[in-house]
């Protein structure tokens, strides 16, 4: 191979490089920041009001495309024995085998499968959440990403929102009581509302 082509071959190289490297640079890791994200939830109790909870450890990775959020990821892991509302005893049963098991099932996971652009800047990602044994699939609907800012500490960071809301019974929590003026102790919908804060991966 003569110098002149593989000179031709190294411009070419280099060009090519500089082309890929916006996009290369709109693609980037996130940690998930367990003291600043909440995993909350509520649920109707005795069918006149609702009990509301979080669950405050967390831990996971979001892999951000700002080119296109629809190549974007996140895998997210929740401790059930991290479930918080506001009452031990409640807390309690909810750990136990009548609800969430946490002794035989410890965490639940979501990994997602797809996103999706919605309007004004929201999206949707979609993914398996597997919760006491049972693994369905579940749609957050997410607002659009915060943008970057760097903490005191210089660490860079961004945050979002999501909501979603599953069934229980759907992943085997059934547990429940009739009441004697109809109804039921514990509605089946659960809400979910996330508030997620991310470090940028170095």
């Amino acid at each position: 191979m003569s110098r002149v082509t593989v000179t031709r071959w190294a411009g070419f190289l280099v060009a090519a490089f500089i082309l890929m490297a916006p996009a290369l640079a709109a693609a980037s890791t996130w940690n998930i920041d367990p003291e600043h994200t909440s995993i909350g939830f509520k649920v109707r109790h005795l069918m006149i009001s609702n009990v509301k909870g979080v669950f405050g450890k967390v831990s996971g990775v979001v892999n951000v495309d700002d080119s296109d959020l629809t190549k974007s990821s996140v895998t997210a892991t929740i401790d059930t024995a991290s479930i918080d509302t506001g009452v031990a005893k409640r807390d309690t049963h909810l750990k136990s085998p009548d609800f969430l098991d946490v002794a035989k099932y410890p965490t639940m996971t979501f990994v997602s499968t797809g996103v999706t652009k919605g309007s004004g800047g929201n999206f949707k990602v979609t993914g398996n959440l597997t919760l006491h044994g049972v693994t369905r699939p579940v749609v957050l609907d997410v607002e659009g990403f915060a943008p970057e800012i760097k903490d005191p500490m210089g660490a860079i960071r961004r945050g979002a929102s999501a909501s979603a809301t599953i069934n229980r019974k759907d992943f085997g929590v059934t547990w429940n009581k009739v009441l004697e003026a109809g109804g039921v102790a514990v509605g089946d919908e659960v809400k979910i509302n996330i508030e997620v804060e991310m470090v940028k991966a170095k």
